[in-house]
């Protein structure tokens, strides 16, 4: 057991000492014997060490009785994608570092240190103003869901697009750098996460949450508490679960397969919807949508070889620089020579597009 799990028999005898893995049987001669669901504990208990928490911390995980083991696995998942993007967002800064050096320019001690520092991945943030805003078709549509509600939850918020302006508005937003972005004037904002929301039941007319639910470590979890929190629900998102859905966007089927990747084991829209006891209604993205999500410009190609526009989409970071830099130079070739437009002639009549997003109400 000991080998398999890459550990020491000293280290699951002080975990079976300690009762946080403790095999189902004994044998004759006395030896420790693991079930089928010891190996399964086991397994979430190395996820979370290799994470760096502390066996007290772990227990509280592992023995949360409000997750099961699907949950439990969605919540690791997500910690787990989130180290991964932190060190691909360190890889970043090395290959800027290494390319600025390659040019005889040294970058100043405090810029390395906030580039590479514990708020690296949050730095993503500090591109949103620039090309991130609400964008007021979408807007209605959100705001139009959330009824006759006066007190609103807004999830993940950001640096506070899309809260709507007549009504009372709490934000909560994760993320010192954007609470940092956010207005003077914007609603006032709590630090929290969507899955562990610091209010009461039904505190809220309605909760909603947009162009966030993707970086949440458990989407199904957060979604349970906004429906917890709030008596009505609006959530703007994405639908990966329909076949052949990395082929409806140009940019995710020609140029950046690696999307793919980052949305493996994300869950099926019907997941999220039953997690908030709603429907889903597709939301058609204008061709001159003003919010600069990944797929906002799917008639403005020219738009993604600007690197402030990349760089306020997470996207770009999670896929990691070669595939970026990879995705960026397939589209320059193609829009100068003219396959681009060859391609994908029949985009340019149209004035909107269904490209998979989605808004939740319940």
């Amino acid at each position: 057991m000991a080998e398999l799990a890459g550990v020491s028999v000293r280290t699951l005898h002080h975990y079976d000492e300690i009762g946080l893995v403790r095999p189902s049987a004994r044998t004759g001669a006395g030896y420790r014997a693991y079930s089928a669901g010891d190996v399964e504990r086991l397994r979430e208990v190395l996820g979370y060490r290799r994470l760096g928490f502390g066996l007290r911390e772990i227990a509280d995980l592992v023995d949360d009785p409000a997750t099961d083991a699907v949950a439990r696995l969605r919540r690791l998942r997500g910690l787990l994608r989130e180290q991964r993007d932190r060190a691909a967002a360190m890889v970043t800064a090395i290959d800027q570092e290494l390319e600025a050096r390659a040019m005889g320019i040294r970058t100043p001690p405090e810029q390395q240190l906030k580039a590479f520092g514990v708020r690296l991945y949050e730095s993503i943030g500090s591109a949103y103003p620039a090309t991130r805003r609400t964008e007021p078709r979408i807007a209605a549509r959100i705001w139009e869901a959330l009824g006759d509600a006066r007190t609103v939850l807004n999830v993940g918020a950001g640096t506070g697009s899309y809260e709507p302006p007549d009504r009372d508005v709490t934000a909560v937003e994760p993320s010192a750098v954007m609470r940092a972005q956010r207005p003077a004037d914007a609603a006032p904002c709590v630090a929290a996460s969507a899955e562990s929301l610091p209010f009461g039941d039904q505190s809220f007319d309605a909760a909603m949450a947009v162009s966030t639910v993707h970086h949440w470590p458990d989407p199904v979890a957060g979604l349970r508490e906004m429906r917890r929190v709030a008596r009505r629900v609006v959530v703007f998102t994405y639908d990966a679960s329909t076949t052949g859905w990395l082929q409806r966007f140009w940019l995710t089927r020609d140029y950046l397969p690696e999307f793919a990747d980052l949305l493996v084991g994300w869950p099926s829209l019907a997941d999220m919807t039953r997690a908030i006891g709603g429907r889903a209604e597709p939301v058609l993205i204008p061709w001159d949508c003003a919010d600069g999500f990944f797929e906002a410009h799917w008639r403005r190609p020219e738009a993604y070889l600007d690197e402030r526009v990349r760089r306020a989409v997470s996207v770009w970071t999670r896929v990691g620089p070669r595939a970026e830099q990879r995705a960026v130079n397939g589209l320059h070739d193609d829009l100068s020579s003219g396959r681009w437009a060859e391609r994908n002639r029949d985009l340019l009549a149209l004035d909107t597009a269904e490209l998979g997003l989605r808004l939740l109400v319940a």
